[in-house]
């Protein structure tokens, strides 16, 4: 029977992109009083940081999702998996600004019923002008009679979450 040590993890590697020792100090940095786990104040404090603003039920329920051992803090394991979590979240976000540019044929801003016709056709989805135009104005919640990031942004979110049905 072999007893090989066990190895030790290296903290200079990268875990889904984030360089271990780069997380421990951006970790110490919110752990204010020092103490090596991160509060609810301090978590708020974190989370407006990276441009996030939460209500204290929201905030609540990030710590419940995030805090694995339920000490009410946070540890730098679990630290982590929130910074994992808003990468993800960043991905997502640039994802969806080149979904939404893709559209915006003359990079004004905004979708055109022309654009819509255009972009839709040439990906082999034909549909009629009147039809994009059906589709702008579903969606044209500022009455412009296009369609801006934030409206393409509430589009795609409540396409994700509506099931066709059966």
């Amino acid at each position: 029977m072999s007893t090989t040590p066990t190895p030790q993890p290296n903290t200079t590697t990268k875990s889904s992109g984030v360089n271990q020792d780069e997380l421990r100090r951006v970790f110490n940095q919110f752990d204010a009083n020092k103490d090596g786990k991160i509060s609810v104040s301090e978590l708020r404090d974190v989370l407006k940081t990276m441009g996030s603003s939460y209500s204290e039920d929201e905030l609540k329920r990030v710590l419940e999702d995030i805090d694995t051992d339920r000490d009410g803090l946070i540890d730098l394991s679990e630290f982590s998996i929130l910074c994992r979590s808003s990468s993800d979240e960043v991905t997502a976000a640039l994802e969806m600004r080149d979904a939404f540019d893709l559209y915006d044929q003359d990079k004004n801003g905004l979708i055109s019923t022309k654009e819509l016709h255009l972009v839709l056709n040439r990906l082999g989805m034909k549909s009629s002008v009147d039809e994009c135009a059906g589709m702008i104005k579903s969606v044209d919640s500022d009455g412009d009679g296009n369609v801006n990031f934030e409206e393409f942004q509430k589009m795609m979110s409540n396409e994700k979450g509506s099931k066709p049905s059966d």
